[in-house]
């Protein structure tokens, strides 16, 4: 084989003589590929393509030139024969790893991923094998397994399911991610990149993570740049691997965080938190509505307000507007906000040990631990802050929900956003009651 390798000036001339001429002219079967139609007829192709990437100037490709020819006449409309001048397009030899000349590569079911032909330089040995893998491709298709360069088969690394990371393609892009109006962070990722394949179980993890904690809403996805080089050329990707956020209405950024889950879910969250409406404050009108709410996110806060009576529409409303306050600021959170007034579910104030502190009151469930912690200072932005914050770091004493488990819940109408009424009582008319004059009188 012929390495990369500096020449002398005679060896140099007859290798220009040789790369002015080619290897290969239109009257061969052989397909002369280079970068402008490699992806169109080779990775695009359903075709099976049998490569060759050689150098002018290498004495193994010029004595394999003519069996190149006869291989690519024996295969016609069987199988691709091509061939790469990798001397003058370096970048594609570099993009598949050749690294001496002649280099042969297959490229079957997985365009992204051709295997080496590692058999004899004959133009019989080449037609064998590449027959061999032709009934290879022909036996996957017809059991229902195929190739592809779809993200799943980039590398064979572990870390976490590739299933929530969304394969993006030239014919999909602008239905899934600009249409959306949701955000994307897009991987642009060549096969052969071994960054790329570092990244790939904590790209895949952080996306099954963020799918879960955004409730779907902030999406990652993959684009093979090797096969859709439209996609990369329109959002100038240089290398690999690029990492693009999408929002709507907006420019695509570059991505400038760590690589790994950790950096990328918080990322994430960023993305979400900012682009968001803060979570919505329910009032416990029933069973289904704690429960649901408790179960979908990893704390619930509960606030309990007085009696409407005790305070009015504007008092009540003033405790509301703090809680959704409190909602907007921690809600990368993607915690479960709730309130309910005082007296009106007793069970859960027990459960809770709120009755003690008097109301307003507020604590935070964490239901899958059944554990809670109460708001001790004050029901006021700052109060709840402190507490929420501390809460957010570990920090404050917790105790077990009475019972273990949730309480029973009863079934309330929400209120009317009106002022209390207090109960009307029947008027009583006591013309027609006969009064005793004696009582009350003490008999001698």
């Amino acid at each position: 084989m012929c390495l990369f390798a500096s020449f002398p000036p005679g060896v140099l001339g007859y290798s220009l003589v040789l790369m002015a001429q080619g290897f290969y002219s239109a009257n061969d079967d052989v397909v002369e590929l280079n970068p402008s139609n490699f992806n169109r007829e080779v990775l695009q192709s359903d075709s099976l393509w049998i490569i060759e990437f050689y150098a002018p100037w290498c004495g193994h490709c010029q004595s394999l030139t003519a069996d190149w020819k006869k291989t690519a006449t024996a295969l016609k409309g069987i199988v691709k024969v091509g061939a790469v001048d990798a001397d003058q397009h370096k970048s594609l030899g570099g993009q598949y790893g050749v690294r001496g000349f002649p280099s042969i590569k297959i490229f079957g079911a997985n365009k992204s991923k051709p295997d080496d032909y590692q058999g004899g330089r004959s133009s019989q040995a080449i037609v064998d094998a590449a027959l061999n893998t032709l009934r290879t491709l022909v036996k996957d298709r017809m059991s229902g397994r195929s190739g592809g360069s779809d993200y799943s088969r980039q590398s064979g690394g572990g870390g976490g399911s590739k299933k929530n990371v969304v394969e993006l393609t030239d014919d999909n892009f602008d239905r899934l991610v600009l249409d959306s109006g949701e955000v994307w962070l897009v991987e642009f990722f060549a096969p052969w990149c071994g960054h790329c394949k570092s990244l790939e179980p904590e790209w895949a993890a952080a996306a099954s993570a963020v799918k879960e904690q955004t409730k779907d809403k902030v999406h990652l996805g993959a684009v093979d740049a090797t096969v859709h080089q439209g996609l990369a050329s329109r959002y100038g990707v240089r290398g690999f691997p690029t990492i693009k956020i999408f929002k709507k209405g907006e420019e695509p950024e570059d991505y400038q965080g760590g690589r790994t889950r950790g950096d990328i879910i918080a990322r994430a969250l960023d993305l979400f938190s900012d682009n968001a409406a803060p979570p919505e404050l329910l009032e416990i009108l029933n069973a289904d509505v704690l429960k649901k709410t408790c179960d979908d996110y990893q704390l619930c806060v509960i606030a309990v307000l007085p009696h409407i009576l005790d305070t009015g529409a504007a008092g009540r409303n003033s405790y509301l507007e703090v809680m959704m306050k409190m909602a907007e600021k921690y809600k990368k959170k993607m915690w479960g906000w709730l309130w309910t007034e005082a007296g009106a579910q007793m069970e859960l104030e027990a459960s809770l040990g709120i009755g003690g502190f008097g109301y307003p009151a507020m604590t935070a469930i964490n239901a899958r631990k059944m554990k809670f912690a109460l708001l001790k200072g004050s029901f006021s932005e700052t109060g709840i802050h402190e507490f929420l914050r501390d809460l957010s770091v570990g920090r404050g004493s917790t105790a077990t929900v009475g019972g273990g488990a949730l309480p029973k819940i009863n079934s309330v109408d929400a209120w009317d956003g009106k002022d209390g009424e207090l109960p009307v009582e029947d008027d009583y008319d006591l013309s027609d009651v006969d009064l005793d004059d004696d009582i009350g009188k003490e008999e001698l």
